[in-house]
């Protein structure tokens, strides 16, 4: 299950609930008690580990990498 975080808009607050994509827009009363929350915007982070550098793309260069530039 997704978490989502929240923040109380009457005591500024923010806390995370761990609920289904499904409720995902219901309802979060804050820890408080307060009923005036909103949903914030979360972004995601990925990490991992490479053994070299990125791979360099084919082609003649370009702002696309070539193929469709001269």
């Amino acid at each position: 299950m997704p978490t989502y975080a929240y923040r109380c808009r009457e005591c500024a607050g923010t806390f995370e609930l761990l609920r289904p994509m499904s409720e995902s827009g219901a309802p979060a009363p804050c820890p408080e008690g307060h009923q005036d929350t909103v949903k914030l915007l979360t972004t995601v982070a990925l990490t991992g580990s490479s053994s070299g550098p990125a791979p360099v793309p084919a082609g003649g260069g370009g702002c696309c990498g070539g193929g469709c530039c001269s």
